[in-house]
């Protein structure tokens, strides 16, 4: 591409993508939306031109190699988008690809939502600059809620950019451990294959349980010992922690739903909620005293510090339907293709009710 056809496509990808991403949101909002993505796009390379760099470290030429295969594994054995989406590569040079400020009231579960036009009304904000994000998250605690900021690795622009190039692969991921680089990729790309706009709990407990299915299986069929070694301790400590995040979310439910709060005892709820938050963090602290010293057993520590309503609200929309999904891919003899067409049929029906009503009691296609 001639670099100015190449601004150009950069210019309406950037445009493209504060559309799908910033919505009807103030103008500075829509700038940085547009400003964050641009200079995404403006840093990926084709990762054949990158491994040609006679400067690349080989721990990078190695990533970059195996996220290649699991790019192929991806759409050859999962039935995931085969596009041109992570064949690039970006040096962000900074800790996260966005920002995320999520809110919910001092007594409830609920995100406070943003409307978008594509992907509909999501219970998050997106920040390309952690500074922008943390102003964000003070306005959302200047409106009496409670709010957090937290990094994220990776997003999906659900496929729309697929004709500049796509999702590149990012440095903010890149250096994952093996299962936890296909894991991503997997998770990601099944928001293109799929995406219901509107329902963040479907699109995230499907992508979640895409990643965890195929990451099994990929590890089976393509890593070596150590590996599956390595994802097998990472899966451990996720699985407890998810537990315990689940019992703490039922435990603020109970609170958030008792007698005192319907009868505006908040001094009361509040001593609930309190009780909760402090059995959590002392249940964390015995899980992360009896996993391994490898150097990863603290990558939960910035989550608990941060834990509130907010947190634990987004946490449930990445695996509140992922058993259900799991059973979904199980009543499909494990083919991906059918597993996938099913979930369309699912999610093209009109409200999330119906879609949650019939994951559960679909049977196999």
């Amino acid at each position: 591409m001639r670099p100015s056809r190449r601004r150009l496509a950069l210019a309406i990808g950037g445009a493209v993508t504060a559309l799908l991403l910033a919505g009807c949101g103030p103008l500075g909002y829509y700038a940085q939306s547009v400003g964050g993505h641009l200079a995404i796009l403006h840093a990926a390379r084709p990762v054949p031109e990158v491994l040609q760099d006679a400067t690349l470290s080989e721990g990078l030429r190695r990533k970059l190699t195996l996220a290649q295969h699991i790019r192929r594994y991806a759409s050859d054995r999962l039935a995931l988008p085969d596009n041109r989406s992570y064949t690039a590569y970006a040096d962000l040079h900074r800790a996260a690809a966005v920002w995320n400020v999520v809110a919910a009231p001092a007594y409830s579960l609920q995100l406070k939502t943003w409307c978008y036009p594509v992907a509909g009304c999501v219970g998050y904000r997106g920040y390309y600059d952690e500074a922008e994000a943390q102003a964000g998250g003070a306005r959302q605690r200047a409106e009496g809620l409670e709010a957090a900021v937290y990094p994220v690795p990776a997003y999906s622009t659900l496929g729309w950019l697929n004709w500049l190039g796509g999702d590149p692969l990012l440095s903010t991921f890149i250096g994952y451990p093996d299962g936890e680089l296909a894991r991503i990729v997997f998770h990601e790309l099944a928001h293109q294959r799929f995406y219901v706009s509107g329902d963040t709990v479907f699109n995230e407990s499907y992508a979640t349980a895409v990643e965890r299915l195929g990451s099994a299986q990929w590890l089976r069929d393509e890593a070596d010992e150590p590996a599956r070694e390595a994802y097998a301790r990472f899966d451990q400590r996720r699985r407890q922690m998810q537990a315990l995040m689940l019992a703490t979310r039922e435990a603020l439910a109970r609170a958030y739903g008792s007698p005192a709060a319907k009868a505006g005892d908040w001094a009361q709820v509040e001593a609930m909620k309190q009780s909760a938050m402090r059995e959590f963090r002392e249940r964390y602290a015995q899980l992360r005293a009896g996993w391994p010293a490898d150097g990863r057993q603290g990558a939960y520590d910035a989550w608990v510090a941060r834990a509130n309503n907010a947190t634990f609200g987004a946490q449930a929309a990445y695996d509140q339907l992922v058993p259900q999904f799991e059973q979904l891919f199980a009543r499909c003899n494990g083919d991906w293709a059918r597993f996938h067409a099913e979930v369309e049929r699912i999610g093209r029906l009109p409200t999330h009710e119906a879609r949650v009503a019939a994951l559960a009691s679909a049977p196999a296609p």
